[in-house]
């Protein structure tokens, strides 16, 4: 897909801590205190007037749950889809590349993991380091297009606190 995109890059909800309870990374879920939290940050995304066409998710549990409170909590319930690139320990480039491909609009929600998901923002603006995003903060980032080659604007960046206050606003 060409032209410029609206990228909203969402981590994860609060999920079950690693452990004995949960041997498999990939299936630790969210936690009700994540749900309740991410919930109250959602409605701070539509208090800002967020409108979203597409979010694409880590094959996670915990990222697809977040997408789906997310999907939820905004207008039009956008479609959820899965992006492998999303897993942890993808390369920023290996997320453009398998986004571009999969994308059909312009206003796209990408739910993942830290280190990956501050990797790609430091990616898409031209920062020499990581941006780091606490469990349910969300950037908004816009891009040229999906394979453009310079670096795209920040337009803000949210932590789960700000949103959560922005959605006890309305």
């Amino acid at each position: 897909m060409g032209g410029p995109c609206e990228l909203y890059l969402v981590r994860h909800a609060i999920a079950a801590e690693r452990g004995d309870d949960w041997p498999d990374d990939d299936q630790r879920p969210v936690t009700e205190r994540g749900i309740a939290r991410f919930k109250e940050a959602v409605d701070g995304l539509a208090w800002l007037g967020v409108t979203i066409d597409e979010i694409f998710t880590s094959p996670l549990v915990r990222a697809r749950q977040t997408a789906d409170l997310l999907s939820a909590g905004l207008p039009g319930k956008p479609a959820i889809k899965l992006l492998d690139a999303l897993s942890p320990g993808q390369a920023p480039a290996s997320v453009l590349a398998q986004l571009a491909r999969a994308a059909r609009r312009r206003r796209l929600a990408l739910v993942g993991h830290e280190p990956g998901l501050g990797e790609l923002a430091a990616h898409l603006i031209g920062a020499g380091r990581a941006v780091p995003f606490k469990k349910g903060g969300v950037c908004r980032v816009d891009v040229e297009s999906l394979s453009s080659r310079r670096a795209g604007a920040l337009v803000w960046f949210l932590t789960p606190k700000m949103l959560r206050r922005l959605g006890r606003a309305t």
